[in-house]
Parts: C-alpha cells; sequence; structure tokens
C-alpha cells in the first residue's frame, strides 16, 4: 500500500514539473531595428512563429494604431507573400510638415502564396513607420495569425502594467525618447576636431622621419668611428710587437 502511494505521489509531482517547465507559447511581437524615438521613422520587424505542429500560417493581418495614426507607412516586399495595404479616413486629419493629411494606413495583410510559415519555422515581416508620436510611450499593434486549417489566433489583448501577460497579447512596439537636435552639433563638432587633427598629423610625422633619419646617420658615423679606432689599435699593437 505505501509503495502504491509513494508512486502515485511521485507521478503527480512529475505532472506537476512539466507543467511548469513547460515553455511558454510563441506570440506575434513587434521590434524595430535599431531605435524607435518618439518623432522619428523606423523600420520594424513583426516575428511570427508557427506554434502549430499540425499546419502552417497562412496570413498574417496587422492593425495600426487609430489613436495614434501613423502618416507614412511602406511594407518592404516578402519572398513567397502578397501585402495588402489598407487606407481608411481618419476622424481627426494629422498634421505632418505643414501638411494636412485625412487618411492613413490602418492594416497591413500578408497572405502567403505557397505553404506559408511551416511548424518549426518563424518570418520576419517588416514596415517602415513615422513619424513616431511624441505624446505616448508605446503603439499597440493588434495582429491575426490564420493557419492553413483556417484556424484564427487573435493577438490583441493589450498588456497591462503591473499585471501578468495575457494569453494572446498584442504587439507592443515600445518608444524611446526623443532624439537631441543638440546631438547632431556635438557630433559635427567632433567631426571637426577629428579633421583638424588629422590635418596636423602629416607635419608631426615629417618631424619624426627627419628625427630618425638623423639619428640613423649619427649612429651610422659612430659604427664606422669605432671601427676605425679598433683598426688603430689592432695596427699599432703589431707595430710595437714587431719592435
Amino acid at each position: 500500500m505505501k509503495a502504491s502511494r509513494i508512486a502515485a505521489a511521485a507521478a503527480v509531482a512529475g505532472s506537476a514539473v512539466l507543467v511548469l517547465s513547460a515553455p511558454a507559447f510563441a506570440h506575434v511581437s513587434v521590434q524595430p531595428e535599431g531605435t524607435a524615438a518618439k518623432g522619428g521613422y523606423a523600420v520594424v520587424d513583426f516575428k511570427v512563429p508557427n506554434e502549430r505542429d499540425d499546419a502552417s500560417t497562412t496570413k498574417l493581418e496587422v492593425t495600426l494604431p487609430t489613436d495614434h495614426p501613423l502618416a507614412s507607412v511602406l511594407a518592404q516586399p516578402v519572398d513567397g507573400w502578397t501585402v495588402k495595404v489598407t487606407k481608411s479616413r481618419l476622424a481627426k486629419p494629422l498634421e505632418v510638415h505643414g501638411e494636412k493629411i485625412d487618411e492613413a494606413v490602418t492594416k497591413v495583410t500578408w497572405t502567403a502564396d505557397g505553404k506559408g510559415i511551416e511548424p518549426g519555422f518563424f518570418q520576419k515581416f517588416p514596415l517602415s513607420i513615422g513619424a513616431l508620436p511624441e505624446d505616448t510611450d508605446q503603439l499597440v499593434f493588434k495582429a491575426l495569425q490564420t493557419y492553413s486549417d483556417n484556424d484564427v489566433v487573435r493577438w490583441i489583448e493589450v498588456p497591462q502594467k503591473g499585471q501578468d501577460e495575457p494569453e494572446n497579447p498584442a504587439p507592443v512596439l515600445q518608444l524611446s525618447a526623443a532624439e537631441d537636435d543638440g546631438h547632431h552639433g556635438s557630433s559635427a563638432d567632433e567631426a571637426s576636431d577629428t579633421t583638424e587633427k588629422t590635418a596636423a598629423a602629416p607635419s608631426d610625422t615629417t618631424d619624426s622621419s627627419s628625427s630618425d633619419t638623423t639619428a640613423r646617420v649619427l649612429g651610422v658615423a659612430g659604427i664606422v668611428v669605432g671601427a676605425a679606432g679598433v683598426a688603430y689599435g689592432v695596427f699599432a699593437g703589431r707595430r710595437r710587437s714587431a719592435a
């Protein structure tokens, strides 16, 4: 009886370990190539893993935020996929570089021409976006991932600060602080200093070469003089021996 109880307890413990150690399912995410600074432009990649072992991902639909619409959205072609960019009229027009824009891209859809993303693989879908808003720290992109068996996974739950990650989190792009305009001036100053140092380098090299040449001449002269002294000493010694 004790042996059976111990075996049952061990089985339960083993199951618990398997559940706790099972990795969380991968989800659709978005990351910038470099930085995504407020007020600037960025290239972002939507990374789509296939978390199924019996179907391929054949479509990705990404909805762009309407509370912070983006005036410029450009899709990069992806081999084996057809991309469709959908624009919609804005409830509140944007003003970019003094020009009013009353429509913006609200959805981008990628559809596989062939098998799509097969089990065990992932695919990146790049977008060039901007200008990024300056009055928020993040942008939320809700996404729908469709599989070859017509199953649709809705990555639309917005993660909340201080709470556990939801089961189907939406891709969130974190924005960095706006770049300081003065930084470019500093870079220019540094470049100017480097140019001045580079311009001064030839004269320094010339002086160094002259010094090296002088030292070599003196060294050779010293060797010649020393050799002459040794020869004289040998000659004088032979004369004394002969006497």
